[in-house]
């Protein structure tokens, strides 16, 4: 039987994640703190605590992945036009965006999708939190198991 304690506690893990607003990499910090803390207590506060960590991480490795996609596309149609062996170049510099390439359109699609994909990621540890309250685990969708 869950107590309200365990239910607190497995529920201030998600919500943890919300720190990364005001403490750099405090999505990683808060439940891994509170998880190592508590993780003996309870096997729902130890599931729960695994949850949060590996939806964060699997976040974390989807951003690196985006991030490794779009950053060259935008920063080969800024290039464009800069000759790299002739080091005066920059007096015909510029850039042109009356004739969007479709790279930066691939690049500002790949930018709109981490905005949406960030709003989810907000829903979704709401929705989380809501349910440890209750007393259920909630699997986050597309999470990567890295702790068992």
């Amino acid at each position: 039987m869950l107590d309200n304690h365990q239910k607190n506690i497995a529920t201030f893990i998600h919500l943890s994640t919300f720190t990364r607003f005001f403490i750099p990499f405090g999505n990683f910090i808060g439940p891994i703190v509170l998880w190592i803390a508590n993780k003996d207590k309870s096997e729902f506060i130890d599931a729960n605590g695994k949850q949060a960590i590996n939806f964060q991480l699997s976040i974390f490795l989807y951003a690196v992945i985006l991030g490794t996609l779009t950053i060259p596309f935008f920063i080969f149609k800024v290039l464009n036009g800069l000759d790299f062996v002739d080091f005066h170049g920059f007096h015909d510099f510029h850039i042109n965006m009356s004739k969007p390439s479709p790279l930066l359109y691939l690049g500002g699609f790949l930018g709109a999708l981490a905005i949406i994909a960030f709003i989810v990621e907000l829903v979704l540890i709401v929705i989380a939190s809501l349910k440890a309250r209750e007393g259920q685990v909630y699997k986050y969708p597309l999470t990567i198991n890295f702790l068992k």
